[in-house]
């Protein structure tokens, strides 16, 4: 009888031979390519011509973020954001119940956050997102009853989309219903003194029957104690038709101002907000329709207004920006930038604020030649360097966005968002921001490639988040464009970045860099 464990060793050898013979022959047949040299490897880098370009009134309406507070920012000037939104009942014709007495009025309005610490008794502690000034920063905050209609259609364009700017805070001011300060609380903390609180919410309420306490543990948000008269006489003493649905109650009560100031010789601060997650909770007491005993106790009772309507309605919203005190390099470089040669600082600002005209291969015949030379393109991008010592005391935005400025839309590079990138390097050491690099490398290959394809003018601005997309419109179009991207109009920073001029150092120019292969 055979061994058949002798006939397995022979089929293991034989195996082994086979694959080592494959793997010699795999790696010669790449040593011949190699050694053939039939590629060459190169760097090339293009001069980039870029102009500043200021942004005024923009569209603001309907954003998904919005600012509130003012920043002073050294390399720009201070940037005021002031809000107004509409408000929806959180249930129509709702049975309000005989004889109510708000008890009662509170707002709350979630802020940006993250734990930064977890405590042995179940509690945290928070650092505040998205907020540009000194963490101490206080304002005086003013919150009323707008009378300001914001409707959804325009009937001067044909009943398109209704849009609102970011310069009409003089309209809505104008309308306010009167002056009563909604924020009214003896406590200065929620008006005159206001600022933007990390601490943890923390609730303790006891069962009346059993004497058992709960605590409760909410991230840090904005609580405001809202003027109780007020709501009494506008949602408790309401005719029922006001309340009935969510046209008629958002023509009865047209919305909510929050408006800003500064809060006497304190520094003050911005703060982003999701104001769509805010709402007013009113708590009263009223008796049942079947009550007629004067004695007996009230039932608690509350109702809800919300700043979101449920789908699928929509809220409307401005946010309304103003710039003030511009510094004096902001001011000239956006006044008066060279259009042909480029500027040598780059000014961008998010909202009301600036951005940047960038044009490719500037030099006459200079992508005609490259095209001739049928280089296979392996990488391209811009490598934009911050100016440090102007950035130095400024917070600084995460990201910048370049678009097709001709066609107003995202270059085709922006769809592999780990490719495309736009992110800010920042030192080791410092923490301070470098350099904003964005790779270009199909749009720069579709250049090449086609020769009938369009050498595009391209635009760059700040970014709030690569999310966001879409373009808003310009009240009044400057000599470039008539929009922007929306993804800059919500963020209030700015940075300050070297151009590509002869005069700016050769290490902190801006350049196109392109890797290529050559065939021999």
């Amino acid at each position: 009888m055979v061994d058949s464990s002798f006939f397995k060793k022979i089929l293991l050898v034989a195996a082994v031979v086979f694959l080592y013979s494959c793997d010699k022959d795999y790696n010669v047949i790449g040593d011949d390519l190699i050694g053939d040299n039939n590629f060459d490897f190169s760097t090339y880098n293009s001069d980039v011509a870029a102009f500043n370009q200021k942004i005024t009134a923009v569209q603001t309406n309907n954003q998904a973020i919005n600012g509130l507070g003012i920043y002073d920012d050294p390399a720009f000037g201070s940037t005021t954001a002031n809000f107004v939104t509409q408000v929806f009942l959180g249930s129509y014709a709702p049975t309000i119940g005989d004889a109510p007495v708000v008890e009662s009025v509170v707002l709350t309005i979630p802020y940006s956050s993250h734990v930064t610490k977890v405590n042995q008794d179940g509690s945290s502690e928070y650092a505040l997102d998205s907020i540009a000034g000194p963490a101490e920063g206080k304002l005086k905050l003013s919150v009323y009853e707008s009378g300001y209609y914001l409707r959804n259609l325009d009937p001067e364009s044909s009943f398109q989309n209704q849009i609102y700017y970011s310069d009409q805070k003089t309209d809505i001011v104008a309308a306010l219903k009167s002056t009563t300060l909604l924020n009214n609380s003896e406590n200065k903390n929620e008006n005159e003194e206001f600022f933007f609180n990390k601490a943890q919410i923390v609730t303790k309420t006891k069962d009346p029957d059993t004497e058992k306490e709960t605590t409760k543990y909410t991230a840090p948000q904005m609580v405001l104690n809202l003027n109780k008269d007020f709501f009494q006489e506008k949602i408790l003493n309401a005719t029922a038709s006001n309340l009935s649905s969510a046209d008629a109650f958002t023509n009865y009560f047209r919305g909510i101002y929050f408006g800003v100031e500064k809060s006497g010789s304190n520094a003050s601060n911005l703060a982003m907000l999701d104001f769509t997650k805010g709402k007013i909770t009113i708590k009263y007491k009223a008796k049942t329709a079947s009550t007629t005993d004067e004695d007996t106790v009230k039932e608690d009772k509350s109702i809800e207004i919300n700043f979101s309507p449920t789908l699928p309605q929509r809220a409307n919203t401005i946010s309304l920006i103003e710039e003030t005190s511009a510094t004096a390099n902001y001011t000239a470089a956006t006044t008066t930038p060279n259009k042909v040669e480029g500027d040598d600082k780059l000014y961008l600002k998010g909202g009301v604020g600036a951005m940047s005209v960038i044009s490719l291969f500037s030099k006459p015949g200079e992508l005609e030649e490259i095209r001739s030379k049928s280089w296979l393109i392996n990488e391209a991008n811009l490598t934009f360097h911050i100016d440090e010592d102007q950035m130095k005391n400024s917070k600084e935005p995460s990201r910048i966005y370049l678009y097709d400025l001709n066609n107003n839309r995202e270059i085709v590079d922006f769809f592999s968002a780990e490719i495309y990138d736009g992110g800010i390097a920042k030192d080791a050491t410092t923490k301070r921001g470098t350099t904003y690099k964005i790779r270009i490398t199909d749009h720069i290959r579709n250049l090449v490639k086609n020769a009938d394809s369009t050498n595009v003018k391209l635009g760059l601005v700040v970014s709030q988040s690569a999310s966001v997309l879409g373009f808003a419109k310009l009240r009044t179009p400057n000599e470039v464009s008539n929009q922007v991207p929306r993804t800059s109009v919500s963020n209030p920073l700015g940075t300050v970045l070297y151009g590509g001029t002869a005069a700016v150092p050769v290490e902190k120019r801006l350049k196109l860099q392109i890797f290529y292969t050559k065939p021999n």
